[in-house]
């Protein structure tokens, strides 16, 4: 690597942290129209956001197999997209919040599919940030 190319890239991550934690802050409070049926709890069982149960606990979803979190009921599709190869990350999540039966036709293969989940979230890039530090501490 160069002394220009190592000066270039710090200098872009010196931009790049502060808008990554912009979109956290702002991932946090648009959370606010997840809550009426996603929590956000621990893995001791402290609520960090709590929330409704009608969806999953979002503790630790970006990694996570979709359709596999645990004491939760899924969909047929939803486990079908998780055993097809869907694993969460912060781009799947934006594209499955923006219209969820779209993505699991998608990702399944089958017109049929639909989600439980019948909110659309427009632009889900920052919950999907939120949602990406919401992980036991590494």
């Amino acid at each position: 690597m160069t002394k220009l190319s190592l000066i270039a890239g710090l200098t872009l991550a010196a931009f790049a942290f502060p808008a990554l934690a912009d979109a956290v802050e702002d991932g946090a409070n648009d959370f606010k129209k997840c809550k009426a049926c996603h929590s956000i709890i621990d893995n001791d069982g402290n609520a960090i956001v709590k929330g409704g149960k009608t969806g999953p606990n979002l503790y630790g979803a970006v990694g996570r197999q979709a359709g596999t979190a645990p004491d939760f009921k899924y969909s047929e599709f939803l486990i079908a997209a998780g055993a097809a190869g869907a694993i969460w990350d912060e781009a799947m999540i934006t594209a499955y919040v923006a219209d969820p039966t779209v993505w699991l036709k998608d990702k399944t293969g089958n017109d049929a599919a639909k989600s439980a989940m019948s909110f659309k979230l427009k632009d889900g890039a920052n919950v999907a940030a939120y949602l990406a530090t919401m992980k036991p501490a590494q």
